[in-house]
C-alpha cells in the first residue's frame, strides 16, 4: 500500500513539475524576443523623377518632307527632302540610326546583277547646323554639310543604318537632306517594249523609321 502511494504520488510530482515548466516557459518566452527600437526619417519626401526619350521628326519649309510623292525621275535624277529630326525628350540619346522599308518594283530597291550594278534607287543623308538653303540644296554653315549616311541602295537600309553624329542631346536636333537619287544608267527599250528587269515605269513605297536609344546609364554620388 505504501509503495503504491509513493509511485502515484511520484508520478503527480513528475506531472506538477512538467506543469510548471511549462507555465514557466509561456512566462519567460516572449521576453526573449523584447528588445529596444530607434527610427529616424526625413522631415520631407524625397523626390526622384525619370526622364523622357523622344524623337519627333517635322517637315522644313517650303519643303514637305517625306508627304510629298517624287514621280516620274530618270538615271541621274536626284530629289531633296528636308526635316528636321529632334530629341524633344528630357534624356540624352545615342545610336542615332535610319530604317527604310521598302515595298513595290525590285529593280528600284535592289541593285543589279553582274554587269549592271548601280539601278536600284539610292538615299544619302546629310545635316547642316545652320538652315539649308532649299533652292540650290546647301548648307548655309561655313563648315558645310556633315554625310551622315553614305549613298548606298535602298536594300541597305532594310537594316537599319548609323548616322556619323548618333548621340543627339536632350532638346538638341538635326536640319536634314534625305536626297533619293536614281543612279545614271543605260537601257534599251525595242519597239516599244521595255527590257527585262527595267527601272522604268516603276514605283516603290518608302517608310522611314529613325530610332535613337537612351544615353548611357550613370551613377551619380552627391
Amino acid at each position: 500500500m505504501r509503495q503504491s502511494l509513493h509511485r502515484t504520488l511520484s508520478s503527480w510530482r513528475g506531472l506538477v513539475i512538467a506543469f510548471i515548466g511549462g507555465v514557466l516557459l509561456l512566462v519567460a518566452g516572449p521576453s526573449v524576443f523584447a528588445s529596444l527600437t530607434a527610427q529616424t526619417s526625413n522631415a520631407s519626401p524625397q523626390t526622384v523623377a525619370s526622364g523622357t526619350l523622344k524623337l519627333t521628326m517635322s517637315s522644313t519649309n517650303p519643303s514637305a518632307g517625306f508627304s510629298t510623292s517624287i514621280t516620274n525621275l530618270a538615271p541621274g535624277d536626284a530629289v531633296n527632302r528636308y526635316i528636321d529630326l529632334t530629341n524633344s525628350g528630357t534624356l540624352d540619346s545615342q545610336g542615332l540610326t535610319l530604317g527604310i522599308a521598302s515595298t513595290g518594283t525590285a529593280s528600284l530597291i535592289t541593285d543589279g546583277v553582274a554587269p549592271v550594278t548601280t539601278k536600284a534607287l539610292r538615299v544619302t543623308v546629310r545635316s547642316c547646323v545652320a538652315a539649308w538653303n532649299q533652292t540650290n540644296g546647301t548648307c548655309a554653315d561655313a563648315g558645310g554639310a556633315v554625310t551622315q549616311i553614305a549613298s548606298a541602295p535602298l536594300s541597305t537600309f532594310a537594316s537599319a543604318q548609323s548616322f556619323t553624329d548618333a548621340s543627339l542631346a536632350a532638346a538638341a536636333g538635326l536640319r536634314l537632306q534625305i536626297q533619293v537619287s536614281l543612279p545614271d544608267q543605260n537601257e534599251t527599250t525595242t519597239n516599244g517594249v521595255l527590257p527585262t528587269n527595267t527601272v522604268q515605269n516603276g514605283s516603290v513605297g518608302l517608310t522611314y523609321t529613325f530610332t535613337e536609344v537612351q544615353r548611357t546609364a550613370t551613377t551619380t554620388n552627391s
